[in-house]
C-alpha cells in the first residue's frame, strides 16, 4: 500500500472545525523531530488560531477564503534570533546574522514544515501551503510583532478538509532524478517530459481561459510575471536587511 506521501493534495475548503489541542501538539511535536542544522532549530512556527488575527492575516494571502475558513494558520519563520540570545546570555558571542545562516534557517524552517504536514495528513487532516507569504512578508511581520532575526517563509493553513480534490500532476521521476552527476536536457526530452502536462485536459481549459497558445506562456505572462518577481525579490531582500540577516 503507498504511504499518505503518495496521496498528498492541497486542500484549499475547509470545515469549521476546530483542532483538539491535543492533536495539534502532536503536529507540533512532529515538526520539532525534523532534521536541523547542528540541532540549532533556526525556525519558528506561529500557530494563529485566534480568528480576529486569522483576519488580520487574510489580506497578506490576498484574502484567499482557505485563511479565515481553516481553523488553523501556521506561518513558518527562519529565527536566528533565539539561538543568538541563548549565545550571548553564556557569553558566546553568535554570528549568525547573514545570509549564510538565513539559508540554513530556511532549510530548517522547512524541513520542520513538511514534517509537521506529513503528520496533519496521517491524522486525515488537509494542508495547504501559501506561496503569498514572501509576498507580503513585511506585513506578516508586523501582524505577528517579528523581532530582527525572524522572517517569514510560508504558511500553512491547516484544518479538517471540505473536499476531495483529484491529486495534481507530477512530471515523470526522469524529468528530476540523475544519477551519479547531472545530465543536461535535449530539446526532444524538454518536450517529451512535459507532453502528459500540456496534452492534459486541465490544460486545455487554462490556455481557453488565458487566450493563451501554450502552458509556459501561462507562467511566463500571467502567473509568475517577470515584473512581479523582480518587485518581490527586491522587497523581500530590504526586509532581510532590516530584519537583521546582513550585518556581518
Amino acid at each position: 500500500m503507498k504511504s499518505v506521501l503518495f496521496k498528498h493534495r492541497s486542500i484549499r475548503r475547509f470545515r469549521p472545525t476546530a483542532l483538539p489541542d491535543e492533536l495539534l501538539h502532536e503536529l507540533l511535536e512532529a515538526a520539532t523531530r525534523a532534521s536541523t542544522c547542528g540541532n540549532m532549530q533556526l525556525y519558528s512556527l506561529i500557530v494563529t488560531r485566534d480568528e480576529a488575527l486569522r483576519k488580520r492575516l487574510a489580506p497578506c494571502h490576498f484574502n484567499q477564503p482557505m485563511v479565515t475558513q481553516a481553523p488553523c494558520v501556521i506561518t513558518v519563520c527562519a529565527d536566528v534570533h533565539r539561538f543568538s540570545m541563548w549565545c550571548r546570555q553564556r557569553d558566546a558571542e553568535p554570528a549568525y546574522d547573514n545570509f549564510a545562516w538565513f539559508l540554513n534557517g530556511v532549510t530548517d524552517a522547512l524541513l520542520a514544515a513538511q514534517n509537521l504536514c506529513i503528520e496533519a495528513e496521517m491524522h486525515g487532516l488537509g494542508i495547504c501551503y501559501l506561496g503569498t507569504t514572501i509576498y507580503t512578508a513585511r506585513e506578516i511581520c508586523d501582524v505577528l510583532e517579528l523581532p530582527k532575526g525572524v522572517i517569514p517563509i510560508t504558511t500553512i493553513v491547516v484544518g479538517y478538509p471540505d473536499e476531495e480534490p483529484a491529486l495534481t500532476d507530477r512530471l515523470p521521476l526522469e524529468a528530476v532524478a540523475h544519477y551519479e552527476k547531472y545530465t543536461d536536457y535535449t530539446t526532444a526530452e524538454i518536450d517529451e517530459l512535459w507532453a502528459e502536462r500540456e496534452e492534459s485536459d486541465e490544460t486545455r481549459r487554462l490556455l481557453e481561459e488565458n487566450q493563451l497558445p501554450n502552458l509556459a506562456q501561462i507562467f511566463t505572462r500571467n502567473r509568475y510575471r517577470k515584473e512581479d518577481n523582480l518587485a518581490i525579490s527586491k522587497t523581500y531582500f530590504a526586509l532581510l536587511q532590516e530584519q537583521g540577516f546582513f550585518n556581518n
